[in-house]
């Protein structure tokens, strides 16, 4: 399970099409957590999140300790996380460029 950050700006993993986009001063928005601002460290859980649910699926009833404790840095119980990582299903990433991070095509195709 690769994250990759792509020119400081953006993260990406092989995994899920879930991205983070950094916005400035340090701080990043995630695919599926619209509306909220997070630091690195919690872009960084709030895609392995994302990642580990789409390779994994849910865990067993008596094993989500893993994704509560990454869910616990984004506020959230790890339920509720993959709850809401399944429900934001958009594919963003194919409005950015892998190379340079900028966006593609049609001006205003940014996700964010």
């Amino acid at each position: 399970m690769a994250i990759q950050v792509v020119t400081s700006s953006i993260m990406t993993s092989d995994m899920t099409p879930h991205i983070a986009r950094c916005v400035g001063d340090a701080y990043w928005v995630v695919s599926w957590l619209p509306g909220r601002t997070l630091t690195e460290p919690q872009a960084m859980a709030a895609m392995t999140v994302a990642a580990a649910v789409a390779t994994n699926g849910l865990p067993p009833d008596d094993d989500w300790s893993r994704l509560d404790a990454l869910a616990r840095e984004l506020g959230l119980t790890g339920r509720e996380a993959a709850y809401l990582v399944a429900v934001e299903q958009h594919d963003y990433r194919r409005g950015f460029s892998s190379v340079d991070g900028a966006a593609s095509g049609v001006a205003g195709s940014e996700p964010y």
